[in-house]
């Protein structure tokens, strides 16, 4: 190899390197803390779905949840449409 080629390929090394560390990194973090927060989420928390319904869970299923929005007004809710629980931590430390 020539050294033009070899400084070439340092060059894509380095452009890769960066992107991994600026792009799929954080990306991977925030996926795992995502999937720690709907693996923990249980009865009687309080959420904010996707659609922007506020409620209480009363059963949680495998892929879903029921969600009490009213008095004697429940839905089921997939899980992924599950944006934040409120009124409890989540454990960081789990997540790493």
């Amino acid at each position: 190899m020539t050294q033009s080629t070899m400084s070439l390929v340092l060059y894509f090394l380095v452009f890769f390197g960066i992107m991994y560390f600026l792009m799929i990194r954080p990306q991977q973090k925030q996926a795992k803390k995502r999937q720690a927060l709907l693996n923990g989420i249980k009865v009687r928390d309080q959420i904010i779905t996707a659609g922007g319904l506020y409620g209480k869970i009363t059963k949680v299923k495998d892929d879903s949840v029921i969600l009490l929005i009213a008095e004697k007004v429940e839905v089921e809710v997939a899980k992924s449409g599950i944006v934040s629980v409120e009124n409890r931590d989540i454990d960081l430390e789990k997540a790493k």
